[in-house]
């Protein structure tokens, strides 16, 4: 059976720590392949503006050149549009590839939302979790019926694993403030073709 891990987000910019987060899970959980996400409109935070969806996919296909050959983007959320809730997600992938196993990568900072997702129960009937702890945010088993902490990933849904943390204190939103504030400067954590993209289009100024 194939495991496939799925990395979720705006991707707005894609940035060192995604991708830290993404070796990480290679490195632990033993996947086939590794799925970047990218959202079309997040339903669990204010839409922050910024490059359209075409422009996202730019800029993430940008941080992805060069990187582990199991890494693609899945573009399911774009071609369907509106909110992005991870279990519409899992449910058209299931039905399209039955077998597979799919874990759920993250942040620790997440975990404390995780059992207001729509559907949350759902979510870890189809799929498992990995966590990678965040400075300030302990890995706390959210109470969501069905996911169990255990200390590493059989495959099976339901199951929450943790993983090292990334050691990068990085997030999206300060990179678009200090892209904004000084746009003179190249902010660290940025791949070079991702600011490559960012100048040549002149983004988030």
């Amino acid at each position: 059976m194939k495991r496939v891990g799925l990395l979720g987000g705006a991707f707005n910019p894609p940035h060192e720590g995604h991708l830290k987060l993404a070796r990480l899970a290679l490195e632990h959980l033993a996947l086939d392949e590794l799925r970047f996400v990218p959202t079309a409109i997040s339903p669990h935070k204010p839409e922050p503006g910024g490059p359209a969806p075409d422009l996202r996919l730019r800029l993430l296909a940008g941080a992805l050149s060069g990187f582990d050959p199991r890494c693609r983007i899945e573009t399911a959320e774009l071609e369907r549009g509106g909110p992005s809730y991870t279990v519409d997600t899992l449910e058209g992938l299931a039905a399209q590839e039955p077998g597979t196993h799919w874990i759920l990568l993250m942040g620790s900072d997440q975990l404390a939302s995780l059992a207001q997702w729509r559907r949350a129960e759902r979510i870890f009937q189809l799929a498992s979790a990995a966590v990678a702890t965040r400075p300030g945010a302990p890995v706390l088993a959210p109470g969501i019926p069905g996911l169990i902490p255990v200390p590493a990933w059989s495959g099976a849904p339901g199951e929450l694993v943790t993983l090292p943390g990334t050691e990068m204190d990085l997030a999206s939103s300060a990179l678009r403030q200090r892209l904004h504030a000084t746009p003179q400067e190249d902010p660290e954590g940025l791949p070079a073709e991702v600011l490559i993209t960012i100048r040549s289009e002149n983004l988030y100024r």
